[in-house]
């Protein structure tokens, strides 16, 4: 069953390559959906899947690229839209 997640990334998670890390580990799992930066310096994505493709996605967006602080990682869980055919940056 499909199900979607909004994560809200907060940290030195901008200017790190945080917008590829996620990209590329969402097209590992499977998912769509987009990612990008935002204006107070967090990191926003949302993803479309599988429970487990997400929770592992959860987990690398925890850990970040090497450069990257996350300090928090906020997720709302939402109803899939079944719109996205790929996993983009936006921004």
């Amino acid at each position: 069953m499909t199900e979607a997640r909004t994560f809200r990334v907060v940290g030195r998670v901008q200017g790190v390559g945080f917008r590829w890390f996620a990209r590329d580990a969402a097209r590992r799992e499977g998912l769509s959906g987009w990612v990008r930066n935002e204006p107070d310096g967090s990191v926003e994505a949302f993803a479309e899947g599988d429970r487990e493709s997400l929770d592992r996605f959860e987990v690398r967006l925890n850990h970040g690229p090497s450069g990257a602080r996350v300090e928090a990682v906020d997720v709302v869980a939402q109803p899939a839209t079944g719109r996205y055919m790929d996993f983009s940056i936006r921004g």
